[in-house]
């Protein structure tokens, strides 16, 4: 099967990695929609970089379902999902283990930014997320 190219970053072509059949607990639909109502700051910061395909033309989905987890952002053609991790996340570190072991385990990527660089250092965050996309996604 060939490789899908589904953009270029700085002329790199970035390769699909979509994992079909990804659980989805239809209980925490309420739950996710609360989430992207509450608005956390460093989640509308960082989206407003990334929606409507302003990252690369990638499509970011936010709040989104797996299994038992809502996790912050999803890319869906990568497989690749982008937390942002603040005060929330703060005393679950064995929680945090278990959620990140059983998304590792569908064949996810995770990429990790601290809310506080959100907020202070958004360039660099944008990219080093690039920077990752590259290292992970193309064939260079």
């Amino acid at each position: 099967m060939d490789k899908v190219i589904i953009t270029h970053i700085n002329t790199i072509p970035i390769y699909r990695n979509y994992i079909e059949n990804l659980p989805y607990n239809p209980n925490l639909k309420n739950r996710a929609k609360a989430l992207r109502k509450a608005g956390v700051l460093s989640e509308v910061i960082f989206w407003l970089q990334v929606h409507k395909g302003k990252f690369y033309k990638i499509d970011f989905d936010r709040q989104r379902i797996i299994g038992n987890y809502i996790v912050d952002f999803y890319i869906k053609q990568l497989g690749l999902i982008i937390e942002i991790d603040g005060a929330s996340h703060n005393d679950k570190e064995t929680y945090d283990e278990r959620r990140q072991t059983y998304l590792i385990n569908l064949g996810l990527n995770i990429y990790r930014i601290s809310d506080l660089r959100v907020k202070h250092d958004l360039g660099n965050v944008m990219n080093e997320l690039e920077n990752y996309i590259l290292e992970k996604y193309s064939t260079k």
